[in-house]
């Protein structure tokens, strides 16, 4: 048995340069480990071997420049201190919370994400989930497909989304998008961010609640860090009010999901939008039953379209690395905010 798991930790005989795989990307699953595929490297799978993922790391540690990772990857301090000529992080995600950004920053390993490939995708999601709770899109499909319109009528009327004053918490590539999208309803934009734009003509407020205030709805499209953890909570929902509809496609624990339940339970805001949630794939069992919900498996990221934007950067980003050339899409480390460990 010791035979068989060192033969299952040994990498492809080549001399193709390795990419270690800690957990495979969501990509794998839907196109296969072909997805990323090129002649100029080859995958070093850790989560196909049978060793611990220290040990792993130490019988591969001269070998490894270079990481693929997504999402549901952490690379954490103690991984990347495993690996010492590791020189690139890429990941498939746009967030990179699940990424020690602050080690890289210190060993000088570059981080490549997704850029701004899914922005649109994501902004898209947000305006169709905003439509879809004020309009009741969900709720009406399931009335209509229960057979309950012969037999109890009508269903209540929604509200339009024409006119109505929507609040933006983090106005990068995916909050721009949204509110493009949101011009051509004719809605009133507002915004929280880390500072001000001076290149936009949205209202800008410093806070989120001020912000919720002033708002009929909330879409979080910001960053999960420690200071945005829980940054909605009681308190904005509150402000919020019970006409105020919360839409989320940026990352679960941004949002305090037992005090957002409580919220929806007891239609204290009219109702939410969520493409992520606090603990996925777990769902709060309270939320499958309430109509004023409509809900998606946290897949508002991409398409298949973006999907393929994707294959090109990511390989892109691995061939330019091991070419000494510049990267694609480069994460630049001086400036971020400390991003949280938590994953989603």
């Amino acid at each position: 048995m010791a035979v068989a798991a060192e033969n299952q930790s040994q990498p492809p005989q080549n001399d193709l340069p390795y990419v270690l795989i800690l957990k495979p990307p969501a990509a794998f699953s839907i196109f296969g480990d072909h997805f990323f595929h090129s002649p100029k490297f080859q995958f070093l799978k850790a989560f196909e071997s049978p060793l611990p993922l220290s040990q792993f790391l130490l019988t591969h540690a001269q070998s490894v420049q270079a990481i693929l990772t997504s999402a549901s990857g952490s690379v954490t301090a103690d991984t990347i201190r495993l690996l010492p000529h590791l020189g690139l992080v890429v990941t498939t995600s746009q967030g990179i919370n699940h990424i020690d950004c602050s080690e890289c920053r210190r060993r000088g390993i570059a981080v490549a994400g997704a850029g701004t490939i899914f922005s649109t995708d994501c902004a898209d999601s947000a305006v169709g989930l905003l439509l879809d709770v004020l309009r009741k899109v969900s709720a009406a499909n399931r009335y209509v497909k229960q057979g309950l319109w012969s037999s109890q009528g009508n269903y209540p009327l929604g509200n339009k989304l024409g006119g109505k004053q929507v609040g933006i918490v983090g106005l990068g590539s995916i909050g721009t998008e949204v509110a493009k999208r949101l011009e051509a309803f004719r809605c009133s934009i507002s915004y929280n961010s880390r500072s001000k734009k001076p290149s936009v003509p949205y209202t800008f407020y410093p806070n989120v609640v001020e912000l919720a205030v002033n708002c009929d709805a909330l879409i979080i499209c910001c960053a999960l860090t420690d200071e945005t953890h829980h940054l909605i909570g009681k308190e904005v929902l509150s402000a919020l009010g019970k006409d105020g509809v919360i839409i989320n496609i940026a990352r679960g624990p941004i949002i305090d999901e037992k005090e957002l339940v409580q919220c929806l339970i007891k239609r204290e805001i009219r109702g939410a939008g969520l493409d992520v949630f606090e603990h996925e794939p777990d769902v709060p069992v309270e939320l499958l039953a309430l109509d004023n919900v409509v809900m998606s498996p946290h897949n508002a990221v991409c398409t298949t379209e973006s999907l393929e934007e994707l294959r090109k950067t990511v390989v892109g980003n691995f061939e330019a690395f091991y070419s000494n050339e510049p990267l694609l899409t480069p994460v630049p480390l001086d400036d971020l905010p400390h991003l949280s460990g938590g994953l989603t």
